[in-house]
């Protein structure tokens, strides 16, 4: 992953595995480091590695003291992961998650946030929106893996994923209301997109927490497992989705995620006009070509994004 590695000096680069990952290599496949993005006054609080068979890059949130709460410099780091992989063709899924025990992401930085002017405020919850939409619009599959209380802003940042896997113990829920405000950034759009719209309402207005298992049966999340010891249940389950996605041809995949995320913003006469767009895009590329080639010879294709 280079353009990683160029985005920051090479002394950020990971010295190695997470003794956790090292425990999980035999049954998982191999993670090796891809970059590490460090705060400047609060320590590590990103993590980035990718699989030693390719394409699927996990992103890990870890500020432990403060519960992955969103603060200026998280937001800041965050933008600068999303922008990197952005256009980094060799990336075929990214897996969001934390590698802090039981929490996914607890939102805003309270503590900081008390200390804002209120244009501050104005100002970080814009750039937190911004960013958390530039997640949203990576063209490549996205897939927030919750195994822990993920509130407020955390809550936000999992549904700008693709694809939601939680634990079963795992909270979610977006609370601002307690705190007389509304969510930010992206709630009040994304949430009712996904569940609809009345319990969309009912759960803000309620500021309602809810678990894995009713998640699941809203619709709030796709998948629900059950915790293991290690506590990382919904990354093992969120890793083996990723690894389903490896073997289909990476521009499909992109421009299928294109066609669905414009389609589902327009009429359905627009949103086929949109789709017979984006199949042209498939059309000429080698792809394609070594798809039939490989269906013909009756083995795997070997796609190359081209």
């Amino acid at each position: 992953m280079s353009r990683w590695r160029a985005a920051l000096p090479e002394s950020q680069t990971c010295p190695g595995l997470h003794p956790k990952q090292r425990g999980q290599q035999g049954r998982e496949g191999i993670l090796s480091p891809c970059i590490q993005l460090w705060g400047t006054s609060i320590g590590r609080t990103w993590s980035c590695w990718s699989e030693s068979r390719g394409g699927i890059v996990v992103l890990g949130l870890n500020r432990s003291h403060a519960k992955n709460a969103l603060s200026k410099n998280l937001v800041k780091m965050m933008s600068k992961a999303v922008d990197a992989l952005k256009s980094d063709k060799k990336v075929r899924t990214v897996v969001f998650r934390s590698e802090v025990p039981g929490i996914f992401c607890a939102g805003a930085d309270l503590k900081e946030r008390a200390k804002m002017h209120s244009s501050e405020v104005s100002s970080f919850v814009s750039r937190a929106r911004a960013t958390i939409n530039e997640l949203a619009n990576l063209p490549v599959p996205t897939i927030a893996a919750i195994d822990g209380t993920a509130l407020g802003g955390g809550l936000e940042l999992a549904l700008a994923c693709d694809i939601r896997v939680a634990a079963s113990s795992a909270k979610m829920g977006l609370v601002e209301t307690k705190l007389a405000i509304i969510p930010g950034a992206g709630g009040t759009q994304r949430l009712p997109r996904t569940i609809g719209v009345s319990l969309a309402k009912e759960l803000i207005f309620s500021a309602r927490i809810v678990d894995g298992e009713e998640a699941k049966s809203i619709g709030l999340i796709s998948h629900v497992v059950e915790q293991n010891e290690a506590g990382d249940a919904a990354y093992r389950r969120a890793l083996a989705l990723a690894r389903e996605f490896l073997p289909q041809g990476p521009v499909a995949m992109r421009v299928a995620k294109l066609a669905i995320n414009q389609g589902m913003e327009v009429d359905l006469v627009t949103g086929l006009a949109i789709e017979e767009a984006c199949y042209a895009q498939t059309i000429p590329t080698k792809d394609r070509i070594e798809g039939l080639l490989a269906f013909k010879e009756k083995r795997p294709p070997r796609y190359k994004g081209e």
